[in-house]
């Protein structure tokens, strides 16, 4: 059998009985959009994250996007971010017609370097929005100082940091709002897209709100500010109802993981995770480091070993961006780091025996090179 950066199969035989529950507790309910599993799992999240509102939606991407939407971001606005990135983030940016400005990253943690940022400010900056990267969070102390001062919002990109802790505050409670993602690979993950934006902001729930469901409110049928058709499904609802309460279990099973990487790859000469001051890492992805990356993948994809990288390219160099204007060396850490970086597997269900192959055969690999 190959072995995986990510497979859900052991998870799903281990919780299937669950997972099939809650598949017929939302058929059998008798509504199938916008019923008790998605008002149930709004609330249950909120209440995780001690904030006074989720707002459920169908993918990541949307939570950013109907998020910056919400704290009134629009076109011509600037919105601060990082180029190490998975794309939606900036997609999510350029849909609202607001322009991403990108800063450089730490060599250490890969998170964004949050002292370039005050240069990066202009008059157009409208929000900061944060990464929290690979399964930690962005120093955020400095970040709050800027935006208090430049009467910015700040926006946490939460996609990889379910349960992340920064000098005990839980990811998603140090900005305005803060964007999820559920697709199946996250620490909570459904069976499909799904994501959420969470506040304690009446307002921008309300904007949310409406956003999601086609810009109505009060009234079905009457639009009352254009919106879209961003709903989380049901089925996808109930399951993460399901899997919530064990979130912090899979955040351990995660923390297992990465601690026998670490007791396993410490004496090689592989670049190994580093967790900034004050974070309580969650991995969702464990990201490694080496000069000679591409060979390590491709001789341990002949050992039927697959990893991933994440991300090769960073979004200011894809073509898609090209009108953003960066050029070849704008963001040297980020660009020098994307040659380096990949992703050991991980998921709190990873068999210890298989993780010892990769290890092994890893330790084969590097002491050849």
């Amino acid at each position: 059998m190959p072995t995986r950066v990510w497979d859900y199969l052991p998870e799903y035989e281990n919780e299937r009985a669950e997972i099939l529950d809650a598949v017929e507790t939302v058929f059998s309910s008798g509504q199938l959009v916008l019923g008790a599993s998605v008002q149930g799992f709004e609330s249950e999240f909120a209440a995780y994250h001690g904030v006074e509102h989720c707002v459920s939606l169908d993918n990541g991407t949307n939570a950013v996007r109907l998020g910056l939407q919400a704290l009134g971001v629009g076109p011509g606005d600037e919105v601060i971010t990082v180029s190490n990135t998975a794309a939606p983030t900036v997609v999510a940016i350029d849909a609202v017609g607001a322009v991403p400005v990108f800063v450089d990253i730490r060599r250490d943690d890969y998170l964004m370097d949050v002292e370039q940022v005050r240069a990066a400010i202009t008059p157009r900056t409208k929000c900061l929005l944060p990464v929290h990267l690979y399964g930690q969070c962005v120093d955020m102390a400095p970040l709050e100082q800027l935006a208090a001062e430049h009467n910015l919002v700040i926006l946490e990109d939460c996609a990889q940091s379910h349960g992340a802790r920064h000098h005990g505050k839980i990811a998603g409670t140090m900005g305005k709002a803060a964007a999820f993602s559920f697709y199946p690979t996250k620490v909570l993950g459904a069976y499909g897209d799904g994501g959420a934006t969470i506040t304690s902001d009446d307002t921008v729930n309300q904007n949310l709100r409406r956003a999601r469901y086609y810009g109505m409110e009060k009234v079905y049928y009457v639009v009352e500010t254009p919106g879209s058709n961003s709903r989380l499904d049901e089925v996808h609802a109930e399951i993460l109802r399901r899997k919530l309460p064990k979130l912090d279990d899979y955040v351990a099973g995660r923390r297992a993981v990465a601690d026998r990487y670490a007791a396993g790859l410490a004496d090689t000469d592989l670049m190994l995770p580093k967790v900034a001051e004050g974070n309580e890492h969650v991995y969702y992805v464990y990201v490694v480091r080496h000069p000679r990356r591409d060979e390590i993948i491709a001789r341990l994809k002949e050992r039927d070993i697959h990893l991933n990288i994440s991300y090769p390219w960073p979004v200011h160099t894809m073509t898609g961006f090209a009108h953003l204007g960066y050029q070849p060396g704008s963001l040297p850490v980020t660009e020098e780091l994307a040659e380096e970086i990949f992703s050991l597997p991980m998921y709190p269900s990873l068999p210890p025996e298989v993780q010892e192959k990769v290890i092994s055969e890893l330790r084969e690999v590097l002491s050849t090179l």
